[in-house]
């Protein structure tokens, strides 16, 4: 027997469709009609959220404890949470444990769930803008050591934030040749170093703002080349901590669908290079620098629709459809037609989650 939501709302391009079922056989949507029974008690669903870039969850760290066992807690606790696909996320490290994160999520393809593989926050980056990363491991990109790494990877690698300033062309060209989505990030590239970059083949960019050269009137930096570009993209955390709500707000009028949601989200840590302490609702590193965010997905959009002016079917856009898109999965499950993947949430009028469907299943 089918699976069936009754009384559903949905959105449908920017139009909120109201009064329907929507209907699940097996892991897709199987078929969408106008509902005969009425309920009083509202349901938006939504596509589940997609995060590109995110360190730790269910109190684990991955690169703090680089197994199977780690990738399948983060995997469940994000589930949970909305949060249907997404990168874990590895900060510049030492290579034996990037080695170690990456033979885990060789080992755990196979029967992974919601983990799509994994992105490299560096080491290739520039030593000026490195925020929280340890400047120790940061080193220039070789040709040979970029063959390596992704020869080594067989495919879990799909994102790669450098800074491209510092880097050969030859060395970003493989990576793109090898279907690796190229972010620039914790970079000090000019306007012009930004706009080559881009021109080039580099897609988008880390967390927009944050550890990169900024906004000055007489030196563009690397916002001003997004925001000049036609089709450069760019993440963004959506906290209030990392960037403040009216920067959102701007920084979404200007670059519209080319802006996404991430959380860059940790966890408490007390091991190795990367010690995150939480302080309120954000995280810092032992010296006081800033680090990664205590953000689930659902409470980025909620603060967009909240803070920064932006529609709640913009928002659930910023966390779904444009991240998918990036990395080529937009056809898989990012909004709620017969024939797509019955990755699906529940929400009530407050935007709190009420019930996640993967692949079919309640979570």
């Amino acid at each position: 027997m089918p699976k069936v939501i009754h009384n559903a709302s949905y959105f449908q391009d920017n139009i909120l469709i109201k009064n329907h079922d929507i209907a699940i056989d097996g892991v897709r949507i199987s078929g969408i009609s106008e509902s005969n029974i009425k309920e009083n008690v509202s349901k938006l669903v939504i596509p589940g959220f997609i995060d590109l870039q995110i360190y730790g969850a269910g109190d684990r760290l991955f690169s703090a404890d680089p197994t199977i066992e780690s990738l399948t807690i983060m995997e469940d606790d994000l589930l949970k949470k909305g949060t249907t696909g997404f990168l874990a996320c590895m900060a510049t490290n030492s290579p034996e444990v990037f080695d170690e994160c990456i033979k885990a999520a060789k080992a755990h393809r196979s029967s992974a769930k919601n983990c799509l593989g994994l992105h490299l926050e560096g080491p290739f980056l520039n030593p000026k803008r490195l925020g929280a990363h340890v400047p120790a491991f940061v080193r220039r990109a070789s040709l040979d050591e970029i063959k390596k790494l992704i020869d080594f990877g067989d495919g879990v690698i799909k994102m790669i934030t450098i800074a491209p300033e510092l880097q050969d062309e030859e060395v970003i060209q493989y990576l793109l040749d090898n279907g690796v989505v190229v972010s620039l990030g914790h970079s000090n590239a000019t306007f012009e170093e930004a706009t080559v970059a881009y021109n080039k083949g580099i897609q988008t960019t880390t967390h927009l703002f944050n550890a990169m050269s900024p906004i000055h009137h007489r030196e563009p930096g690397i916002p001003t080349a997004v925001f000049s570009h036609n089709k450069a993209v760019a993440s963004i955390i959506a906290d209030g901590q990392h960037v403040d709500f009216e920067v959102i707000k701007f920084a979404k009028k200007i670059l519209k669908e080319r802006l996404f949601l991430i959380t860059d989200a940790v966890t408490t840590c007390s091991t190795g290079p990367y010690q995150h302490i939480k302080k309120g609702n954000k995280f810092v590193m032992p010296d006081g620098t800033l680090s990664g965010s205590s953000l689930t997905m659902l409470e980025a959009v909620k603060n967009c629709v909240l803070h920064c002016d932006i529609s709640l079917n913009e928002a659930i856009k910023m966390g779904t459809l444009y991240p998918a898109r990036l990395i080529g999965i937009e056809n898989l499950s990012t909004s709620i037609e017969t024939g797509q993947q019955a990755n699906l949430l529940i929400m009530d009028d407050h935007l709190n989650l009420k019930e996640v469907i993967f692949k079919g299943e309640t979570i």
